[in-house]
């Protein structure tokens, strides 16, 4: 992750400008003061870049939770706060100089806000779920020109090799996304996609509630699904396979295909070690025969217009508590002092595919940051919670 290893951290007056990055706000966690949050706008993203003040060094890098589509955004943002703050650095992974040229004319990366907007339905999708090198996913999308291919992947390295050979190979019909594919799923609309692959996700064979395949997982690959569109699943692990089918076959009517060591178009550079180590792959593939209900409209994420009743020293009792209600839960995992009011980290939604989020509550008006969750029902209610526990 980007970070620049600081001798002392120094706070700016706030808001303020650097070239084109503007920092609005800092927040300062009140149960650790060694970690402060500095709300950055930067190439029309918001995030927040992370102050960690510990005893052996201090780091200025990027909030996960928030991390902007683009790490050359992370880099710009970095260096402006350095420069602007007269930061004496003693050590950096942040690049000085301007972005790969294939990544400055990379737009195939979006936020989820693109397609929660906006979702495409011109032509048939396909969804590729971690697509790593992008082997399979470069190939098909090349092969299938008038197919639109969404790749879903959360390691950064993995995105950018993809996003450059993107441009290099003048592909037009592929749109990566860093996030949750499981939460992608609910907000997809009913009957538009055409395959969703699945290609040797991580096993969790220790924490198996991680894992992409799931009852929930399938039910929704089957909503999205048209009728004959298939949720391909390919997997060297024996647990997983195992698991997988169990999965699928407990549905009271399903249809399925079994391979086992088939070979396919293009296969991943792991893939061809595996083969070369006589190790077996397995591929279960269901065929979609169900044409679903159009997908229900979820309600608005709004608060109250009058925060003025937030009282800071009751939000702070909320830190560390959490409210479970049937399907889901929202628990309050640190709150944040700022110079206009205060602000709270989340987590809330399903047990197995939560949301991390902030709200701040400024002036008198609380709001979801940087943007709103994702339109599921779990997190909907969640919210309903949320809205009690804030009024008392």
């Amino acid at each position: 992750m980007p970070h620049l290893h600081i001798k002392d951290f120094k706070e700016i007056e706030f808001p303020a400008k650097e070239g084109d990055v503007v920092f609005k706000f800092i927040a300062a966690n009140t149960n650790n003061k060694d970690e402060k949050l500095i709300a950055t706008a930067c190439d029309g993203e918001e995030f927040f870049l992370l102050v960690k003040e510990e005893e052996e060094r201090k780091l200025l890098k990027t909030d996960k939770l928030t991390r902007p589509a683009s790490i050359a955004t992370v880099h710009k943002a970095l260096r402006a706060y350095a420069s602007l703050a007269e930061l004496e650095i003693i050590d950096s992974n942040v690049p000085q100089d301007r972005k790969n040229v294939h990544l400055q004319a990379a737009t195939a990366l979006k936020k989820i806000d693109y397609f929660v907007e906006n979702f495409p339905q011109n032509r048939e999708i396909r969804i590729e779920v971690g697509f790593g090198s992008g082997r399979h996913l470069l190939h098909q999308a090349a092969n299938n020109p008038d197919i639109l291919f969404v790749g879903i992947e959360i390691h950064r390295p993995s995105i950018e090799q993809v996003l450059k050979q993107i441009v290099i190979q003048k592909l037009e019909n592929i749109l990566l996304l860093d996030y949750d594919a499981r939460l992608f799923m609910e907000l997809v609309p009913s009957n538009v996609v055409g395959a969703i692959y699945v290609h040797f996700p991580v096993p969790w064979d220790k924490k198996p509630h991680r894992r992409v395949i799931s009852t929930t997982f399938i039910k929704e690959a089957q909503r999205v699904l048209k009728v004959g569109g298939t949720l391909e699943l390919r997997t060297d692990s024996e647990n997983y396979y195992a698991y997988s089918y169990e999965t699928f076959i407990a549905f009271p009517k399903i249809s399925l295909q079994i391979n086992k060591n088939k070979d396919i178009a293009v296969r991943s550079k792991y893939e061809d070690r595996w083969q070369k180590m006589e190790k077996n792959i397995y591929d279960v593939i269901m065929l979609n025969e169900i044409e679903s209900a159009p997908l229900e409209p979820i309600g608005s994420f709004l608060f109250d217009e009058d925060a003025g009743s937030y009282l800071y020293e009751d939000l702070k009792k909320l830190h560390n508590k959490t409210i479970r209600f049937e399907g889901g839960f929202i628990h309050f995992e640190r709150i944040y002092k700022t110079q206009e009011g205060m602000m709270l980290r989340i987590s809330m939604g399903s047990f197995d595919r939560p949301e991390h989020l902030y709200v701040v509550i400024h002036n008198n008006k609380a709001a979801y940051y940087p943007a709103q969750p994702l339109r599921s029902r779990s997190n909907m209610q969640a919210h309903q919670h949320l809205l009690k526990a804030l009024n008392g």
